[in-house]
């Protein structure tokens, strides 16, 4: 069997590798800008390894919240726990041993930045379930993929400076604008099966919200290279970036769900032109 058609590597979602790299940029933002270009190599392995175990909990955690509506839903319909090809059971046996690796892995670092890791645990589990009670799943999937960010502050310096939370406010910012767009591709049957979101709540309004959203992104990472007194490198990315931004707000206009899915994969490439913009300003 072709290991992209394992049912328990579709749960973890490594055939779909997108994912882990917009986990991973804020990441690697945060490595660099706390220790000024020059992480610990320890420590970044530490935390790349985690983003993947963790990105790989967190689809297997969202599949269990969602195992009986995402057979109504076209784009998840063939999703393994929807589909009956893993149990229940098995998929909390897999989300259990990931987050024991991962816990294992903190382990390895200061006892501030283990304690830290339990907000994170918490933020895994309740994310797939806020989309039941609240139209904000974002902004928790947002904090889920930031909280990676005070943590690598607090393993690198000892502490959580306000720049961290300044980066942690614009990851979540940029989540909630890139998820949005990834919840207008299944907009019509979350109306029908009650699942809620920000492309919902939004709804004819969304490309405003989401440019508002990337507005503030990108206030807030202006502020930071400010800050930290980067040079050129950073900002020319980061206005190439924005660039990117114009361009999903062109692509989600006529909300046709591959453009809207196509402007979603595409956050990839800003998050690493940032994060190249980045290094290269540490570098030259």
């Amino acid at each position: 069997m072709n290991w992209k058609q394992n049912p328990y590597m579709r749960l973890m979602r490594l055939d779909k590798p997108v994912g882990n790299f917009l986990l991973l940029w804020p990441t690697l933002w945060a490595l660099w800008l706390a220790n000024a270009g020059h992480p610990n190599p320890f420590i970044v392995t530490v935390f790349v390894l985690g983003v993947f175990l963790m990105r790989a909990a967190g689809c297997v955690i969202n599949d269990f919240a969602d195992r009986k509506v995402d057979g109504f839903v076209k784009r998840t319909a063939l999703r393994p726990l929807a589909t009956g090809e893993i149990s229940s059971k098995h998929a909390l046996i897999l989300f259990f041993s990931l987050i024991t690796c991962a816990f294992i892995l903190v382990l390895s670092l200061d006892w501030q930045t283990i304690g830290l890791s339990f907000v994170a645990l918490i933020l895994a589990i309740i994310y797939p379930f806020m989309k039941r009670y609240t139209h904000f799943p974002q902004v928790f999937l947002g904090a889920a993929f930031g909280w990676a960010i005070p943590m690598v502050y607090m393993a690198s310096l000892g502490t959580i400076p306000t720049e961290a939370w300044l980066l942690f406010l614009a990851n979540v910012c940029w989540v909630v604008a890139y998820d949005t767009m990834y919840a207008m591709v299944d907009y019509e049957d979350d109306l029908k099966v009650g699942i809620k979101s920000t492309a919902v709540l939004f709804g004819r309004l969304n490309n405003f919200w989401i440019g508002l959203f990337q507005l503030m992104f990108f206030g807030l990472m202006l502020k930071l290279g400010w800050s930290y007194q980067l040079n050129s490198y950073y900002f020319t990315g980061l206005a190439m970036a924005f660039a990117l931004a114009v361009y999903h707000q062109i692509l989600i206009t006529h909300w046709l769900p591959q453009s809207c899915f196509k402007a979603f994969l595409n956050n990839n490439m800003l998050g690493a032109i940032i994060f190249i913009g980045l290094v290269l300003s540490y570098t030259s």
